[in-house]
């Protein structure tokens, strides 16, 4: 049996769980915090960070590893089209959200999440690469429904629960939501994509943990 572990309030817990969702793979859960520092999680997580996958072959950490792996492994029903360059365009769009978007937004979340500091001259760094990075991500993606096209993959995964933290982010910290200022609508797509079985399951479930930590 495989076990997800890490927690459903992270974006990249949630684009493993919608993989494995999707698929139809059987898989349990197991809540762990990030950053902890004993052996039982770092032998399977060296720098302590979550999401990380038990298999029975053992430990894989990474979100984009992971779902690459079970793309590997359970083919069925495919989350990358057959053709290697369409495959590649799909994990470029994985990419670009992960790191271009998503871990450069992060800087801002613990102002904009947490009542946290942050000096004018890291919002006005940050908010100069999002908008550089936002064009280039707006160059590549479809929407046409999805992220990458007409079919639902991968960079749906990655996008569902990233995207609107983008926007959450910026909004909170400068106003506006930077996403939607380049043109890209992130609430219609959240709620188009939220329709699907994966999608609500995911969010139910963060939700529900989300109000037992405020409890």
């Amino acid at each position: 049996m495989i076990t997800l572990c890490g927690s459903t309030i992270s974006n990249y817990y949630n684009k493993v769980k919608m993989v494995l969702l999707e698929k139809g793979i059987p898989f349990a859960e197991e809540m762990v915090k990030t950053g902890r520092t004993d052996d039982e999680v770092l032998k399977d997580s060296p720098l302590g960070k979550v999401p990380f996958l038990r298999t029975p072959q053992g430990a894989m950490c990474e979100s984009q590893v992971i779902a690459d792996y079970l793309e590997a492994a359970y083919p069925t029903p495919a989350l990358v089209p057959a053709d290697p360059w369409q495959a590649a365009k799909v994990r470029e769009l994985c990419t670009f959200i992960d790191l271009h978007l998503e871990l450069v937004a992060r800087e801002l979340h613990y102002k904009a999440f947490f009542g946290g500091e942050l000096s004018e001259a890291n919002q006005a760094r940050i908010r100069k690469q999002l908008e550089k990075n936002i064009a280039g991500f707006k160059r590549l993606a479809k929407f046409s429904p999805y992220v990458a096209g007409d079919t639902f993959t991968l960079a749906d995964c990655a996008a569902y629960p990233s995207l609107p933290l983008v926007s959450m982010a910026t909004r909170a910290v400068y106003g506006e939501d930077l996403l939607a200022a380049a043109g890209i609508d992130t609430r219609a797509y959240t709620k188009f994509i939220g329709e699907r079985p994966s999608a609500q399951k995911v969010t139910a479930d963060r939700k529900a943990d989300q109000e037992k930590a405020k409890g």
